[in-house]
Order: C-alpha cells, then structure tokens, then sequence
C-alpha cells in the first residue's frame, strides 16, 4: 500500500486521432513542472498516476501540478491490491468523525465477481460495524468515499478531487507574444492564452530615466510569475524612451497614445515573428479606457501586417480581471507603485475615437520605420 497522486486529463478528452500528440505534450509540461522532485509517473486507462515519491515532497507536488495547463483535477490516493478485505479494512481510515458518509465506486476491472453497487454495500456495512454512530447518505452526504478498481489488479481510495488549471496544454496551441506591462491586465491575458495551449512570450516598454528600474523590475517578477505556468518565461525588454520623445515633440498631443501603441504593436510583431510566435497578445478590455474603444482598436490592429491579435480580456469587467489576478497570484504585484512607460507624457485629453487617416497624418512626422529598427537593435531578453 502506498500513497500515490491520480492525475485527470482535461479536454484532451474530446480530441480525436491527434490525441496522443496533446497526451506527450502533457507529459512533458507535468515532468517539466516536476523537476527536480524525485518520482515515477505512469499512466492508467484515461490518467496519470504519480508514485514513488517521498512523502515530505506530497505538498510540492501538489502545488505545481495544480499550476499544469491540460491538467483537470487530482486526487491523493491510497493504493492497494484489489481485495475486498483489505478495502473494508483501508476505507475505515476515510470516514469522517461524525454526520454522513456515502461510498462511490467505479468497477472498471470487470473481471471481479462484484459490480461497483454490491462493492459499495460491502464496504458501507462494514464501515456501519466499525463506526455506528455514522449514517449513510447517498444523496446529499458530508463526505464521499470514492473507490476505484481498475484492470490491472490495483483499487484506488480517495476522498477529494482537487480541481487542477484546465484548459489545454501549454504548447499544443504554438507560441504567442503578449504586451506584458506592469498593470493587472496584462498577466491576467497572458495566463488565459496560456491556458489554451500558446507558449507565452512577452514584451515589456520601459522609459529609463522616466520610469525607474524598480517598474521594470516589476514586470519581469511578473513574468516570473506567469513562468511558473508554462514552464519558463522569455521576457524582451524594449527602451521605449526615444519613441516617446519623438511623440511628444512632433505629434497632436491627444494623439499620443493612440500613436503609441500603434508603435509598439509593429515591435512586437517584429518581435513575435522573429521569434516563431504565431500571434500577439493585449490586456486591452473592452471602453476600459481611452484606447480600448472600438475606434481606437481598429486604429490600433491596422499596423499589425500578418498575424491575429488576441484580446483575451476584451469582455470582462475590472473585477472579473482582478479575482482572476488574485487566483493565479498577480494581483499584489500588479498594484505595487512602480509606473511603467504608458504614463509618461500622458495626454490631459487623449483622443477617444480616433480617425485612421488623421491618426496616419499625425503619424508621417515620424520616421517610425527607423525609430523601430534602433528599438529592436537594443533589446534586452531575460530569460525565466
């Protein structure tokens, strides 16, 4: 007998004959999130099974696993040989200390002379004779019992199915580059491409001396953050400084965020394609701002030549973005004091909806192909 940890796939399970390049994908992020811990991972009829590991390490394990994209739920296990004796006699240890108790039990070894309802009536009256303080509910209980007996011999006890990260992956969708500021936005649109399956990249704008090393800083805490998701994390840091400047002296002032973040999306594109990434990535939500209008997102996506641009957050609300920060351990970081390059020379009245051709009129009094080349010139990658 022996604890082990049950791993259950998420919707791996609705893909078709390509299933098995998401299994080996999986595979690789669950040993990856793993390293360092010494263990044996199997796999059994539909999920993985965690074993030869030191107890000490349960918690840590526990901890990443819960982190791996593809991953539905977990659950820590006893495993023992398939024996009905042993059952009754293990089961006592998972009944609760009082109120109700129902056992729930999946007979996949068809081979044993009981079906998965008699199984139940087996271990329940034995637990009744152990503990007849108890009662059973097979409705609405205070705790259920799950007891699975599988086709190679082993049964599996366990009382909790700990809901793990869903989703796809990390990998099986190609790779991605966000615009990672030092907001609570950006992590948040990162973690939910990750969730579907894209690498995540990022890039960050800083505005040294205008913003401090400390804004910086933040973001690549940020980004080590979200690492710990997908398995590390590619940070490209760009000086933004003299873009800016040139902005500021030579452009309408209500247009400078506009024209800003029309600059940085041919970085980042730049960026993304250099790097085999398939699309880019904002924390844009939609009316949350100036520049999130519909107006100013069409502006925007029209200096993007030839990949998709994701805007995972485009309907949610601040709150729904903030718990989400919270959930996955952003949040406090986020809201540190430290600004980034978007609130320099910020505009008193920035334009809501702006207008292509005035935004393009605006636009010409800059050399933007040369301001872009200088910018990826010096590009500073921290790798996570």
């Amino acid at each position: 007998m022996e604890k082990v940890i049950l791993l259950r796939f998420g919707e791996i399970y609705l893909k078709g004959k390509n299933r098995s390049s998401f299994e080996k994908q999986l595979l690789d992020n669950i040993k990856h999130a793993l390293k360092g811990v010494k263990y044996s991972l199997n796999r059994m009829h539909g999920r993985y099974i965690i074993e030869n590991f030191a107890l000490d390490d349960l918690f840590e394990i526990e901890r990443r696993v819960k982190r791996v994209f593809g991953l539905h739920s977990y659950s820590v296990a006893l495993k023992l040989p398939t024996d009905l004796d042993l059952l009754k006699k293990e089961c006592v240890a998972f009944l609760p200390d009082s109120g109700t108790f129902r056992f729930t039990v999946n007979r996949a070894d068809k081979k044993f002379p009981l079906n998965s309802q008699q199984i139940a009536m087996e271990l329940g009256g034995s637990a009744l004779s152990y503990a007849p303080s108890l009662k059973v509910d097979l409705f609405t209980p205070d705790k259920e019992i799950f007891v699975d007996v599988r086709e190679e011999g082993y049964t599996f006890i366990f009382s909790d199915k700990i809901l793990c990260a869903g989703g796809m992956p990390v990998g099986c969708s190609g790779k991605g580059i966000v615009l990672l500021s030092g907001g609570i936005d950006s992590p948040v649109a990162a973690y939910r491409m990750a969730k579907r399956g894209l690498k995540m990249y990022g890039v960050h704008f800083h505005s040294f001396p205008y913003t401090s090393p400390m804004a910086k800083q933040k973001v690549v805490d940020l980004a080590r953050i979200l690492s710990a998701y997908q398995g590390g994390f590619e940070l490209f840091v760009v000086s933004f400084t003299e873009i800016q400047r040139q902005i500021h002296e030579k452009c309408p002032e209500e247009y400078m965020i506009t024209i800003m973040r029309r600059i940085m999306m041919r970085i980042a594109e730049r960026l993304a394609k250099a790097n085999g990434c398939g699309s880019i990535t904002t924390g844009e939500s939609l009316a949350q701002v100036a520049s999130q209008t519909q107006e100013s997102i069409l502006v925007t996506n029209e200096t993007v030549e030839t990949l998709p641009v994701f805007r995972p957050l485009i309907g949610m609300d601040k709150e729904e973005i903030i718990q989400t920060a919270r959930e996955i351990g952003t949040f406090d970081k986020s809201i540190e004091p430290y600004e980034d390059c978007c609130t320099v020379f910020l505009p008193k009245f920035p334009v809501i909806k702006p207008k292509p051709e005035l935004i393009r009129e605006a636009e010409s009094k800059l050399d933007v192909e040369k301001l872009v080349s200088e910018a990826l010139a010096d590009v500073e990658i921290i790798k996570l």
